[in-house]
């Protein structure tokens, strides 16, 4: 990937509230259009120890928008169908080109434009057309700045059956990253065993940043977005959530993975095994805190009050009734080679003596439900056997739950008062969340009844 050449460093502005070497990583809104990359470029060099810089493409400049990435699947769509990719990527190289002209930049970036429109047109891959608003954006960042860019696809690796291959990636990283003082890394993509491209989940810059964050041994890794960090709930269904400043992130994990938006679930993983501090930050408002998601909260006592609570909808709950079921040997193993056998992954199993459900996605599901509980039948042979669908689940999250007295007693209270019926309970050991499942026609009241009965 060409690296810029301009050297130089900009006068440094702002305070420095965090010490030491910084990767960020800035998401699609935070990088639009040529306004927001200069707000970039000013956040970037308020701080000397920002040296790495992670962007993803640009995404809505306004609501009815369209990201950059979803122009370069509809270009891939036309290529895959044996039609040019020419009059569908037209609109993406005036968008890039809108920026360079904007930024006042003298980059040329219609060699990079043509490759990618003729790969498009040959039929390059989805995953080749995902990744190509990332890498495109990522020689515009780089000239802005006057960093090296570094393409991803030769530091972050893949296995030959498109799993993330971190030790191999890390090894790649931190070699290649080791000789260079400031780099732009560009998000969301690496490269198989065979040289393609291959992408991680929407939202996978998130990933590519904490790995850079980790592969260059950054004290911290900062995330700026569109909004000053989480928040105790999802503001579309509570008003005015309360922030959340700090949490750990076994905390976040759980927040993540039940719906909370602002950092993918799978961006924790690379800096928590390093211990490097997250930092979620807004792009437009670079002076508020934003939250710090640590490795863990040391000796604080629980205070009482719950760190957030987070839902999803599209759930279907598979209840098995059995008598002695406590007492047959392998019976959760052929409930299991069920789901194994079709390619079903689950998400929680809640028990009783005679009783056990499986929670799976819906979309696990999918024109699967009925062979599967035929299956199970005959497997398992229970005394029953019932699938309740349209089932969404919310997990109210908090440092050492289980040690505060009457937590579960407030939670269901409170969906008690409010009419809810539950139809699942799921506590583990962790000490950290009670998941409950409701009727996903409940979701938005239960919601707001456990966040009024625990936040006030």
């Amino acid at each position: 990937m060409r690296a810029a050449s301009r050297g130089g460093g900009a006068e440094i502005k702002g305070t420095e509230r965090e010490m030491g070497l910084k990767t960020c990583k800035f998401g699609g809104t935070s990088v639009a259009d040529a306004n927001k990359l200069r707000q970039v470029k000013t956040i970037v060099e308020a701080d000397p120890e920002r040296r790495f810089v992670v962007p993803s493409a640009p995404g809505k400049r306004s609501p009815d928008d369209v990201k950059v990435t979803d122009m370069l699947y509809a270009s891939h769509k036309r290529g895959v169908a044996g039609e040019p990719a020419d009059a569908v990527f037209e609109p993406i190289r005036e968008r890039y080109q809108e920026i360079i002209r904007d930024l006042g930049l003298s980059l040329d970036l219609t060699p990079q434009l043509d490759d990618v429109c003729q790969q498009l047109s040959a039929g390059a891959s989805e995953d080749y057309a995902a990744s190509r608003g990332e890498y495109l954006n990522g020689f515009i960042v780089a000239d802005l700045l006057g960093y090296e860019c570094v393409d991803p696809a030769e530091i972050i690796h893949f296995d030959a059956q498109g799993r993330f291959d971190a030790e191999k990636t890390q090894a790649s990283v931190s070699s290649r990253l080791a000789g260079i003082d400031r780099a732009v890394v560009p998000g969301f993509y690496g490269s198989l065993p065979d040289g393609s491209i291959k992408t991680f989940s929407r939202g996978g810059t998130d990933i590519t940043g904490a790995i850079v964050a980790r592969g260059t041994g950054s004290d911290v890794y900062e995330n700026w977005t569109d909004v000053s960090g989480l928040l105790m709930a999802d503001p579309r269904i509570v008003d005015n959530p309360r922030h959340i400043d700090v949490l750990s992130y076994r905390e976040l994990r759980e927040l993540a993975y039940m719906g909370a938006t602002v950092l993918h679930d799978e961006a924790i993983f690379p800096v928590r095994q390093a211990g490097i501090p997250v930092h979620v930050r807004n792009t437009d408002t670079p002076d508020v805190e934003g939250t710090r998601i640590i490795r863990d909260m040391g000796d604080t006592p629980p205070s009482g009050q719950i760190t957030g609570i987070a839902g999803r909808k599209d759930f279907t709950i598979i209840a098995l009734e059995k008598t002695l079921m406590n007492a047959e040997i392998g019976f959760g193993r052929r409930l299991l080679n069920v789901l194994e056998s079709h390619g079903i992954s689950w998400e929680h199993i809640p028990s009783g003596i005679d009783s056990l459900s499986v929670v799976i996605k819906d979309s696990e599901l999918e024109g699967k439900l009925e062979k599967v509980v035929a299956e199970i039948e005959k497997e398992c042979e229970p005394d029953s056997i019932e699938s309740y669908s349209e089932i969404a689940l919310i997990a109210t999250v908090g440092r050492g739950m289980s040690r505060i007295p009457g937590m579960s007693g407030c939670l269901f209270g409170a969906l008690a008062d409010a009419g809810v019926n539950v139809r699942m309970i799921d506590q583990g050991s962790s000490e950290l969340n009670i998941i409950v499942g409701v009727e996903a026609n409940d979701f938005e009241k239960a919601m707001r009844a456990i966040y009024a009965a625990f936040v006030k």
